[in-house]
């Protein structure tokens, strides 16, 4: 599956066989992620990108502010002015801080404007000119790559055990990630259940693939399902041509990516605002 839109292109993390790749800094790599993932994020099915000022958004029925870059004398008056747009539209949105952006009370300003801050995350890359990431799949699991409804409906319930918390209006989403080119969903069976799912995200023209939405019912955790889902979408990455592996890790999952070879680019945190009929939204995590 080629990542590109446009046949025989290839995305900008490509290596030619035989070409040693050149090792950038960990600022150079950061500075790549935030030119091609914040700055002209790429964008979905019911998405635009939408740009003002220092501010860059990707809209869709929510809002999120994936990148800004403020100077300490605008600032408070434009989150000021951003709580108020998202307070006051229909789903709300999130404005996502990394640990680089300025100025440096950015958080402070979130939190003074009545934005909720989510748990802190980090983000972690991994080179896939490394090579493959050991995670064999366990004895009596089977992973399924999802290919139709069928399967988007057992990765949705995989996700409800595996986060406890019920997808709601956000079904939809699996169901169209189905046949969708940029984006992967993996389903781990025990016995014919889904008890685990993980999403895979290949945006085009770019040269980070992302981890999403990956979790393990409690049931069955600790039996290396979620290491053999995140080799595997590791798998389907570099098959089509990506560089890097990128995961917003949180607590739980950020040691196990650290042993498995992933490195902190920065630090990251979801800062929501509740619009005026916000529901909930579909779990996000590697």
């Amino acid at each position: 599956m080629a990542p590109s839109s446009t046949p025989g292109c290839r995305p900008r993390g490509y290596r030619a066989p035989g070409v040693e790749p050149t090792v950038p800094s960990s600022r150079e790599l950061r500075d790549r992620y935030d030119a091609e993932m914040r700055r002209d994020p790429p964008t979905g099915p019911g998405l635009r990108v939408e740009r003002q000022g220092p501010l860059v958004r990707l809209v869709g029925e929510e809002i999120q502010i994936v990148y800004s870059d403020l100077t300490e004398g605008a600032a408070a008056a434009i989150v000021a002015q951003e709580a108020a747009s998202l307070r006051a539209s229909p789903h709300g949105g999130e404005w996502k801080v990394f640990g680089h952006d300025r100025p440096s009370d950015l958080e402070s300003l979130l939190a003074a404007a009545g934005f909720e801050p989510g748990p802190p995350e980090t983000l972690l890359v991994y080179d896939l000119h490394q090579g493959p990431i050991d995670g064999p799949v366990p004895p009596g699991v089977r992973l399924r790559r999802v290919e139709d409804e069928a399967g988007a409906e057992d990765a949705a319930r995989a996700s409800e055990r595996a986060f406890g918390v019920s997808i709601g209006r956000s079904a939809a989403r699996y169901r169209a990630w189905v046949g969708d080119p940029t984006a992967a969903m993996l389903v781990a069976y025990v016995h014919r259940a889904p008890v685990a799912s993980a999403r895979l995200e290949l945006p085009p023209g770019r040269s980070f693939a992302g981890l999403w939405g990956g979790g393990t019912d409690p049931a069955h955790r600790r039996r290396g399902i979620y290491r053999a889902l995140v080799a595997a979408r590791a798998s389907i990455a570099a098959d089509s041509g990506y560089r890097y592996l990128t995961a917003d890790a949180r607590e739980s999952s950020a040691p196990l990516l650290h042993r498995l070879g992933f490195v902190p680019l920065s630090t990251t945190r979801p800062w929501t605002m509740t619009g005026r009929g916000s529901d909930s939204a579909a779990p996000a995590g590697p």
